[in-house]
C-alpha cells in the first residue's frame, strides 16, 4: 500500500509538471492514476480530479501571469459558457455505467495523443493555427465543449484549451498555456460544484495529491524556458497511448476493472474487495 501511495504520488507530481510546462496534459492521466494506483472509486476520482487539477491550475496560472503571459479577457470570454457546461454535465456523470466513463476516457487520450504526435512539415503542431481573435462566437462554442468534458470526465482540458485558444482567439502559445491554466482553473469549480452534493471523496487524500502536484507546477513552470515543449509532447503522447491501451484491455478483453463495472452507481473500490 506504501508503495501505491509513493507511486501515485510522483505521478501527481509528474502531472503537476506537464500542466507547468505545457499548460495541459498531464491532467488526463489523473483519474488512471488515482483508480488504479491509489485505488479510489471511479466517481470520486472525478471530484478529486477536479479538486487537484483545478488548484493546481490557478497556482499555475498565477505564475505564468507573473511574467505577463495570461491573457485576462479571453479567458473570461472563452469560460463564460464553460463554467456553465461543466456544472450541468457533470451531473450527468452519474447516470452512465463505470465503464462507459472509462471507455470515454480511452478513447480521448488516444485522440489527444494524436493529437501531440502530428506534426506538419514546417515543424508546427497541427492543432496550433493562426485564427480570428475577433470571432467570439467561436470561443464562447470551443468553452462549450471543454466545459463539457471538463464536468462529465473530470478532466481539465488544458490539452483541448490551448490549441483552441491558438485556433480561435489568434494569441501566442507562450499566452495560450498561462490563459488555459486560468480556464482550467475555473472549468474544474464549476464543474466540482455540480458534484460536491455527492461527497464521499477522499479529503485527505485529495489535500496531499494537489500540495505534490502543485510543487510539480513550480518545477514545471521554472523549467518552460528550459525544455522544448515539443520534445516533451512526444513522450508524454507516448505514455498516454500506453495508459490507454491498458484501460481498453481491462474494459473489452479481461472484462473486468478493480470495482465493479455494472453497478453505474457503484461504490465498491479496490480496497473493500
Amino acid at each position: 500500500m506504501e508503495i501505491c501511495l509513493t507511486a501515485g504520488l510522483i505521478l501527481c507530481a509528474f502531472i503537476g509538471i506537464s500542466l507547468g510546462l505545457i499548460g495541459g496534459g498531464g491532467s488526463i492521466l489523473i483519474i488512471p492514476v488515482l483508480v488504479y494506483v491509489l485505488s479510489v472509486d471511479v466517481r470520486h476520482a472525478i471530484d478529486m480530479s477536479l479538486t487537484i487539477v483545478g488548484v493546481t491550475s490557478i497556482i499555475g496560472a498565477a505564475l505564468h501571469n507573473q511574467r505577463g503571459a495570461v491573457k485576462l479577457k479571453t479567458g473570461v470570454l472563452f469560460s463564460a459558457t464553460g463554467t456553465l457546461s461543466a456544472y450541468f454535465s457533470s451531473r450527468l456523470t452519474y447516470l452512465v455505467s463505470t465503464a462507459m466513463l472509462f471507455r470515454f476516457i480511452a478513447i480521448l487520450m488516444i485522440f489527444v495523443a494524436v493529437m501531440m504526435l502530428i506534426r506538419r512539415k514546417n515543424g508546427q503542431d497541427v492543432p496550433f493555427q493562426q485564427g480570428n481573435n475577433q470571432n467570439k462566437l467561436k470561443i464562447l462554442s470551443a468553452g462549450f465543449v471543454v466545459g463539457i468534458l471538463t464536468g462529465f470526465l473530470g478532466i481539465g482540458g488544458g490539452f483541448l484549451v490551448v490549441p483552441a485558444l491558438v485556433l480561435f482567439c489568434g494569441i501566442s502559445m507562450k499566452d495560450a498555456i498561462g490563459t488555459a491554466l486560468l480556464i482550467v482553473s475555473i472549468d474544474c469549480c464549476a464543474g466540482l460544484l455540480g458534484h460536491l452534493h455527492y461527497g464521499g471523496f477522499d479529503l485527505r487524500l485529495t489535500m496531499l495529491a494537489t500540495m505534490i502536484a502543485i510543487d510539480g507546477t513550480l518545477i514545471g513552470a521554472a523549467l518552460s524556458h528550459r525544455i522544448s515543449p515539443v520534445s516533451l509532447k512526444k513522450w508524454f503522447a507516448a505514455f498516454v497511448i500506453l495508459v490507454a491501451i491498458y484501460i481498453m484491455v481491462e474494459n473489452y478483453t479481461v472484462h473486468r476493472l478493480p470495482y465493479n463495472i455494472h453497478q453505474p452507481h457503484s461504490e465498491i473500490s479496490p480496497r473493500d474487495r
